[in-house]
């Protein structure tokens, strides 16, 4: 069954604060700046966007590849559904304690 983008977004949050107390996530304006991923999260003096898709076969929005790309060169950016959440969760690990 599909979970819908929302549900999984929702879920997703209070898994991030369980993961990583403390941290600060921010939902972002998909108007402001179209493409610009979903989540960003701050933990200590370190950050990472996430864009939250359903699926891994869910349809992506122009110029989201272009902004996650982008910020995984600055610091951490990915997308992340059901389908890759451990792998994704196991690399924000990594790059929050580098």
């Amino acid at each position: 069954m599909a979970v819908r983008e929302a549900t999984y977004q929702k879920y997703l949050i209070d898994k991030l604060r369980e993961h990583f107390p403390g941290c600060v996530i921010l939902k972002n304006d998909p108007q402001y700046m179209q493409g610009v991923p979903d989540l960003l999260i701050l933990y200590n003096d370190r950050w990472a966007m996430l864009e939250v898709k359903p699926s891994s076969r869910a349809r992506r929005q122009p110029n989201q590849t272009y902004y996650v790309e982008l910020f995984d060169e600055m610091s951490f950016g990915a997308f992340i559904s059901p389908d890759n959440e451990g792998e994704i969760f196991d690399e924000l690990q990594h790059a929050f304690e580098a």
